[in-house]
Order: C-alpha cells, then sequence, then structure tokens
C-alpha cells in the first residue's frame, strides 16, 4: 500500500506541478439538473445539481465537476471528481501523435464523496476520431480507501451533430472496473442527447435540454444491484 500511494503521490504531483506556469488554452463552465427515478441504491427517485468546470492548459488539461444530490426522503449528499491529465506531448516538446492518437498523457482522478477518498492514476490517450468533439481513454489503478484496490477503464466522447437548424450533442463515459475481494466488477455506461434550446433564444452559450441514461451493472461494486436510470436534464454553459 505504501508503494502505490507514493505511485499516486508522483503521478498528482507531476501533473498539478505543471499548472503553476501553464497557458490557459480554453475553459468552459456549465450547470446541469437532473431529475430522475429508478436509482436501485437508496431513494427511488432523486434530483442532482452538477457543477462543471474543463480547461485546456500548455501542459494538458483538467475536468471537474461535484454533484449535489437530493433523494425525495429528503437525504442529500455530494461527489465530486477532479481529473488533471499532463500531456507528454506538450511537456517533452516532442510530437507523439500517430494514427487516430493525438497525445499520450498521465492521468490521474480524485474521487471524494461522504466517507470515502479514492485516487486513480495511469495512461491517457487523446483520439482524432472522425466527426467527434473529443474521445479519450484512460487506464487506471484505483488507489482505494474503502475496499480493495482495482483497475478501471473509462472512456469519455462528445458527438455533435445537427438536423436541420437542430443542433445536437451526444456525450458521455464508460467506467469499468476489475473484480476484488471486496466488491464485483462493475460497469457504467451514463451518455446524455441533449439539443442546443439556446441556439434559437438568442443566446452565446449553449443551453442544453435533454436526457441523461445510465445502465449501472453492480452499482458500487454490489453483486447484482444493476440499475437503469432515464432522467430529464437541463444543462447551461456559461
Amino acid at each position: 500500500m505504501k508503494s502505490r500511494n507514493t505511485a499516486v503521490a508522483i503521478a498528482l504531483g507531476l501533473t498539478l506541478s505543471s499548472t503553476a506556469s501553464a497557458e490557459l488554452i480554453w475553459q468552459d463552465f456549465s450547470l446541469s439538473y437532473l431529475n430522475g427515478s429508478e436509482y436501485e441504491v437508496g431513494d427511488d427517485d432523486r434530483q442532482v445539481i452538477t457543477v462543471e468546470h474543463a480547461s485546456g492548459h500548455s501542459w494538458g488539461d483538467t475536468f471537474f465537476f461535484m454533484d449535489r444530490l437530493k433523494s425525495d426522503n429528503g437525504y442529500t449528499e455530494n461527489y465530486m471528481e477532479f481529473s488533471p491529465r499532463l500531456s507528454l506531448g506538450k511537456v517533452s516538446g516532442n510530437e507523439l501523435s500517430w494514427g487516430p492518437i493525438k497525445d499520450v498523457l498521465i492521468s490521474t482522478t480524485w474521487e471524494s464523496g461522504e466517507g470515502f477518498d479514492n485516487f486513480l492514476y495511469g495512461v491517457g490517450l487523446a483520439l482524432d476520431l472522425p466527426g467527434f468533439r473529443y474521445f479519450n481513454i484512460n487506464l487506471y489503478q484505483a488507489n482505494n480507501e474503502n475496499w480493495d484496490d482495482d483497475e478501471q477503464l473509462t472512456l469519455t466522447w462528445g458527438y455533435p451533430f445537427s438536423i436541420g437548424q437542430a443542433d445536437f450533442l451526444y456525450d458521455g463515459f464508460l467506467d469499468w472496473s476489475t473484480k476484488s475481494d471486496t466488491n464485483e466488477s462493475e460497469r457504467n455506461f451514463t451518455s446524455q442527447l441533449k439539443w442546443n434550446a439556446g441556439k434559437h433564444m438568442g443566446l452565446k452559450s449553449p443551453l442544453y435540454v435533454g436526457m441523461e441514461y445510465a445502465h449501472w451493472t453492480n452499482k458500487f461494486g454490489i453483486d447484482g444491484v444493476d440499475e437503469h436510470n432515464p432522467a430529464l436534464l437541463v444543462k447551461w454553459h456559461f
């Protein structure tokens, strides 16, 4: 465990140490509201407010989100993730792209919820695929606080498209983690299909309305707890 803690500290340190002299290239803030049902752990129905921030820098990129969840029974909780990635191509000054691969990165994530903090570290690939705004693959070793460590594969994507004058965005993520002595292998496929209503309201930034759908197998590593969760969505970028 000590060696893994050291590896996590090194990975996070390498990623974050570059921020002191970083050039901000782009950034995006958003605020989302979800209203969903058919949750399998806790109350069936809940509302979620999410704050997100993504940014690109001269050293790599970051993604942060925080969920504020409120169940119909009155229970509330917070959950957040912070994912800085260090671009090996940018910091080395070498071209690391070949084929569909745009860049190779050191990937890290800090997950924090009610009573736990998990740290993930590994390698990431940024892909250049036709039609996609972005497509990322991250392979992690997880250092979990309350259960056995495991490995995780994470895919993230964004695919914009238009039908006539209507602009849409299909984006989401897939998390797949391995089995351990304390938890089953789990898979969380969550995606959002959104229409940019803001375009037709004279807004400069997107205001999306649509739906999120989550298919989570063995949720939280609990054997047989499978979730199929639709939720109505409003998301404003500013």
